[in-house]
């Protein structure tokens, strides 16, 4: 009997969520990964999941279903701890019109000097992205599927047109169908076959500050400062990379950040830098996500993308059915690796 699982590659929030939505359909499913699941940039992200007001891009169609599958995951696993805070943002941060409101001083009371006019997104949302990986993870091998940890994948095994497995540092572990979705590593596993995907690492930097805890209500989105709190104090605020190439930039940046977040809010001043860090995030050099099955291959199936938090969602359940049936999904079809071609 022909072997007809599925390896997924990369443990982040996509394949956390591809390797769920595959798992337990008839078909075997391995997970591996590098490290530990949501290592990567998953654990570097903002977190902050919305839904386009309009939009006319070719991934409109998939964004619109971001929140909704969320909503779906949230029954599903109802250990998954989604805050549905809502958003605001000003002073031009988001430049696409929205629905504003007067009564940001009502929505953010501690918020030092309010704007008298905010875009106002109710429905935003946000949540733990290494918890939700892990949640994903722990379901998919509930229904059955196979976790490798510190399994870095060195290259396809591809012959003929044909990827029929994965080579690691552990050995080649077959498959019919390989799943990539390890981020800026998904460029290079391709290339090694011959496929181009135009995909750049995006460099991010995440603060972890210690905050006194009710600070901030919402996700608050400035040119100057975005942040979100959690129950227990900590705020995640995300910066744009300058260039910081060593452990000192990047606690200098962090500093910076802190030094923002304890002039925006009341009671503030005492705030504290935990940590910062990096994630290397993939960047499709159109911007847009980047899914399916590339021309002249057979089993071999891509998903990279950004905002990867977002969508994972909606990609996990339609890249799955496409996989598990072939029928292609209509909401992806903006996003097709052959459009590079």
């Amino acid at each position: 009997m022909a072997d007809r699982s599925i390896v997924v590659v990369g443990a982040g929030i996509i394949g956390a969520s591809l390797a769920y939505h595959l798992a337990g359909r008839g078909r075997p499913v391995t997970l591996i990964d590098a490290g530990l699941p949501g290592s990567g940039a998953t654990r570097a992200s903002f977190a902050w999941i919305g839904r386009p007001v309009a939009s006319d891009l070719p991934s409109a169609p998939l964004r619109y279903l971001a929140l909704d599958e969320y909503r779906r995951l949230e029954t599903e696993l109802p250990d998954l701890s989604i805050r549905w805070s809502g958003s605001l943002s000003w002073d031009g941060f988001d430049e696409t019109p929205g629905p504003c409101t007067s009564d940001v001083g009502a929505l953010e009371p501690r918020l030092l000097d309010p704007p008298a006019v905010a875009i106002h997104h109710p429905e935003d949302a946000a949540f733990d992205p290494v918890a939700a990986t892990d949640l994903l993870v722990a379901a998919a091998r509930g229904r059955g599927a196979r976790l490798l940890t510190g399994m870095p994948a060195t290259a396809l095994d591809y012959q003929a047109g044909t990827v029929s497995g994965v080579q690691t540092t552990a050995g080649v572990v077959p498959a019919e169908t390989v799943v990539l979705a390890a981020g800026t590593g998904t460029v290079a596993l391709c290339s090694g076959i011959g496929i181009t995907l135009p995909v750049e690492p995006s460099p991010a930097i995440l603060v972890r500050l210690r905050a006194a805890p009710g600070l901030v209500r919402t996700i608050i989105a400035t040119p100057s400062l975005e942040a979100r709190q959690l129950d227990d104090g900590t705020v995640l605020a995300p910066m744009a990379y300058s260039g910081e190439t060593d452990q000192a930039a990047l606690l200098r940046t962090a500093r910076r950040v802190r030094d923002r977040f304890a002039a925006s809010f009341t009671g503030a001043s005492d705030t504290e830098v935990v940590s910062v860090e990096i994630g290397w995030r993939p960047m499709p050099t159109d911007g847009e996500p980047v899914i399916g099955q590339p021309a002249g291959t057979r089993g071999l199936y891509v998903t990279v993308m950004h905002s990867a938090i977002t969508l994972a969602a909606a990609v996990g359940r339609l890249a799955a059915t496409e996989i598990l049936t072939g029928s292609p999904a209509p909401e992806l079809a903006g996003c097709r690796p052959d459009r590079f071609h």
